[in-house]
């Protein structure tokens, strides 16, 4: 699927700079970005749930240590 990116004029000199230090296309960089933003969306995600689980079973001993 096609779509339109509008960047500002700096947005696509930053973009062009990436691409040619890394020796990629500025398409390319785009798409690893996002990517790497939807992973980080996912771990982010999994230690959400993760703390929600762990942390009511620790919380007295959590609070029994931050008050020592």
């Amino acid at each position: 699927m096609a779509m339109t990116l509008r960047l500002t004029d700096e947005e696509n000199d930053r973009l062009a700079e990436l691409a040619a230090a890394e020796g990629r296309s500025k398409q390319e960089i785009m798409r690893l970005a996002l990517t790497e933003r939807w992973s980080r969306l996912q771990k982010e995600q999994q230690l959400t749930e993760v703390l929600s689980r762990v942390l009511p079973r620790y919380r007295g001993l959590l609070d029994r240590i931050g008050t020592a």
